[in-house]
């Protein structure tokens, strides 16, 4: 099961995230920037700042994925 919601939430915070970094990616990429954000940024926000819950692992998701982005755009482009 937290599999599956990590796949949820990370495809939400990919779109979240490629739409407020105005990129245009098709959906696995968008889908995969979301996981590993989540996987980065839902890590790091829940160490520094140590909430739990929903809440924090989607806004860590975001951010995870808006970094994540910010990276490719900087270094692979």
């Amino acid at each position: 099961m937290p599999l599956i919601a990590l796949m949820i939430i990370g495809a939400a915070a990919g779109f979240l995230a490629t739409r407020l970094m105005k990129l245009n990616t098709d959906v696995p990429t968008t889908v995969a920037i979301g996981v590993f954000g989540a996987l980065i940024g839902g890590f790091v926000l829940r160490a520094l700042i140590m909430l739990t819950g929903w809440a924090a692992g989607f806004i860590g998701a975001v951010l995870g994925a808006m970094l994540l982005i910010w990276l490719w755009k900087t270094y692979v482009r």
